[in-house]
């Protein structure tokens, strides 16, 4: 591991962070508006109002983490110059978890004055400040002074980090095994900072402070130990009137161990001494007051259980805290973070570790179920959901508690939050907005799975669709159950119900192509893509998807031999939405048409287009091709050349199209305008029209796997009723996302 991280660090360029720029830098007038003479302007406007400051400059995204390295993590006092790659290493997790960036300062000072009027003189910098890796008791001191100095927060992680994470889990700990905050008797075992402001924060969920116990090396902090001066100022709020003891004597008896010391101090009969179904969190890196099989083993009764560690269940990892705390506190503009945003974040993750945990968080971990209970009370740092669930609680938080300055929409506010995930995410939100305000009655025809029962809870949960689950009723209402969804389903299950009129229908629809009234019957009884499409057919639902677990030509048929494709459409075809950091592409096709000729390609076309104006795109189209407007001319360019004319000559296509093209040429502006001004596309495409099925398949997944780009799809056009084809082994959020678009297609149909 040593030798692995000296590489990692040292691999040019060294450290792991950079500085780069969001505004053009292409050009002599692009420098001029950057620098000298146009950066005065801004100034000016600064000078006049330093709340300017939020507006022309990155401060109101830039948080300085600030450290002289006298207690770093598992290492102690090596000094500021040491400590850099820690601080760095904060940046990267502010940046990758919260979008915040990072200025690490390294500050070579002992004494807490020199430290303290440091910082302060850089306020004008940042827009929050997070101290980390501060010894006690001058962590207390600085923290204590910069808050009430500095208009701007003022956090000190190593304190509070672990208070609101550990807080979480106790909430949830706590629930599960039926116990009252109220009552709870609590040990702590270590008094440094993070212990005294976790056993505070836990005052501040309900923990009555005489029912904190705290132990140091030396053993139960008492009021005579206070007396006799032993403790210090901060740790001495927690001394109890009570006899002398060590760790053992304080444990015996309580609901909750909090470790925050050193590993190996706490054995199994201590463990035992402890009230029924108990609380562990021992916390100490890299080993923990107690191993985690040890703990658990220790007794018969339910021991709920956390470490630091990640390779035990409920890591108390402080990643899931400071990104998000400082992401809502940045965001409007606070003055402070306070106790009330502390215990908003809190609460904002003990919530989101009862909802059903998203696939890619799965697979994140290994597979291993995550479900709410003993092993699973706080959520996992890659779980992206933790910044659209803890940002928005603390802006909340601080704007009704007057720490905030700006006050913002918190529904917008989300979105914002997902735009900064990536433009897949704000897409998508545009089309889920759209379903959210006429949900409509989806058939999902593999509704016996467990990963379509959970997309249909969720689509139902967020209000983008009215999901009827197709299959055996108690297969799954026993799925239900058994992930603990509070969902009640809609299901329709074939071999319970009377469907005579449903196979009456399959059967007129099919009785010239070889399928008989007794076989029709069988295909409603034994094929649910069969029965689902019937049900869109007869306007029983209004939208449907399949294909999960069936390969896409499979499931495609019995939707395209029972509904078919619209009125005025002769051929379906499947379409990717591409998106990358600051563009969006739709892709045709590439899951349908094997050789498409003109007629194909132009219909293809007029399909996409109308499928980008579903995500709010004014869609440019581009006809794709090796040859640029004839450059090559054989049969296979002339083709998207004839539809590329087709349409620029017909006075209903109402947006602009040209081919055919390279796809350089389509996305690339100073090709269109440099070399190719007669084109129709004034900017570059944003749907690309693939000669071939081959070439749309190929193309969408390089982009995708080489291009960074986020693939939404495969959408499915030209159907006379929306139905969508997914992919095997799609995740539930793909699945929510076909749902919501399928809603939108039933909306714009009139269903």
């Amino acid at each position: 591991m040593d030798e692995d991280a000296l590489e990692y660090h040292r691999t040019d360029p060294p450290g792991k962070i950079e500085i780069s720029t969001t505004k053009p830098t292409n050009t002599q007038r692009d420098l001029s508006l950057a620098y000298s003479p146009g950066v005065a302007a801004p100034c000016l406007e600064i000078d006049a109002d330093e709340t300017a400051a939020y507006r022309y400059t990155a401060k109101g995204n830039l948080v300085g983490v600030i450290s002289n390295g006298s207690a770093v993590l598992g290492l102690g006092d090596i000094g500021a110059q040491a400590s850099k790659p820690v601080m760095e290493g904060k940046g990267v997790l502010f940046k990758r978890f919260a979008d915040i960036d990072v200025f690490d300062i390294e500050l070579d000072h002992d004494d807490p004055d020199a430290f303290v009027e440091s910082v302060a003189a850089m306020e004008s910098t940042f827009g929050g400040i997070n101290l980390e890796d501060i010894a006690a008791p001058h962590c207390f001191e600085i923290e204590e002074r910069l808050r009430e100095r500095l208009s701007i927060p003022v956090f000190h992680d190593d304190q509070h980090g672990t208070a609101i994470i550990s807080g979480a889990a106790l909430l949830n700990a706590v629930e599960i095994s039926g116990k009252d905050v109220a009552e709870l008797e609590v040990t702590f075992a270590g008094a440094g900072a993070a212990a005294v402001a976790t056993a505070k924060f836990y005052v501040s969920l309900g923990v009555p402070r005489e029912n904190i116990t705290m132990c140091d090396i030396d053993g139960i902090l008492t009021t005579s130990r206070a007396e006799s001066g032993e403790l210090n100022e901060y740790n001495r709020e927690f001394a109890q009137d009570r006899p002398d003891g060590d760790l053992a004597d304080a444990m015996a008896g309580a609901d909750v161990f909090v470790g925050l010391s050193a590993g190996g101090i706490v054995s199994q009969e201590m463990v035992r001494s402890m009230a029924a179904d108990p609380i562990i969190f021992a916390m100490a890196n890299p080993d923990p007051e107690i191993d985690y099989e040890a703990a658990k083993a220790a007794r018969d009764d339910t021991v709920i259980m956390a470490t630091g560690r990640s390779d035990f269940p409920n890591q108390v990892n402080n990643v899931l805290g400071f990104p998000f705390i400082f992401r809502g506190a940045l965001d409007v503009r606070a003055t402070e973070i306070n106790e009330e945003m502390k215990v908003a974040a809190a609460s904002a993750l003990a919530d989101l570790a009862k909802q059903d945990v998203p696939d890619a968080v799965v697979k994140a971990y290994g597979d291993e179920p995550l479900q709410f209970g003993p092993d699973y009370i706080i959520p996992k740092p890659l779980d992206a959901r933790v910044l659209f669930e803890v940002a928005p609680a603390v802006a909340r938080a601080a704007i009704e508690s007057g720490a905030a300055r700006v006050e913002l929409d918190v529904d917008e506010y989300v979105e914002r939050l997902e735009a900064r995930l990536g433009k897949s995410r704000e897409m998508m939100r545009v089309v889920i907005n759209k379903a959210k305000s006429d949900p409509k009655r989806i058939a999902l025809a593999e509704g016996t799975d467990e990963t379509i029962v959970r997309a249909a809870a969720q689509m139902s949960d967020r209000g983008i669709a009215e999901p009827v689950l197709i299959g055996d009723e108690d297969d799954i209402l026993t799925t239900v159950a058994n992930l603990g969804l509070e969902f009640d389903p809609d299901v329709v299950d074939p071999e319970r119900g009377e469907y005579g009129a449903y196979a009456e229908h399959l059967y007129e629809r099919r009785n010239r192509n070889g399928v008989t009234r007794r076989e029709a019957a069988s295909m409603i009884r034994d094929d649910a893509d069969y029965f689902g499409s019937v049900m869109v057919d007869r306007g029983d639902a209004d939208a449907m998807l399949t294909g999960l677990t069936n390969h896409y030509p499979s499931a495609l048929r019995p939707p395209l031999q029972v509904i078919g494709t619209a009125d005025d459409a002769e051929y379906a075809a499947g379409v990717y939405m591409l998106t990358f950091k600051n563009r969006v592409v739709f892709v045709a096709d590439a899951t349908v048409n094997q050789a498409p000729d003109a007629d194909v390609l132009e219909e293809v076309t007029r399909h996409t287009a109308d499928l980008a104006r579903r995500f709010d795109v004014e869609p440019r189209a581009a006809l794709l091709s090796y040859s640029d407007f004839g450059s090559v001319d054989n049969e296979g360019t002339r083709k998207p050349r004839e539809a590329a004319r087709r349409l620029r000559e017909d006075p209903t296509v109402d947006f602009p199209v040209d081919g055919e093209m390279q796809a350089d040429t389509a996305v690339l502006e100073e090709m269109l305008t440099g070399s190719y001004e007669f084109s129709t596309l004034e900017k570059p495409a944003n749907v690309l029209v693939f000669p071939n099925l081959e070439a749309g398949n190929i193309g969408y997944k390089l982009l995708q796997r080489l291009g960074g780009a986020e693939a939404i799809g495969p959408m499915l056009v030209g159907m006379d009723e929306p139905v969508h084809v997914l992919q095997r082994g799609d995740e539930v959020k793909d699945i929510v996302n076909l749902a919501a678009v399928a809603t939108v297609d039933a909306q714009d149909d009139g269903s």
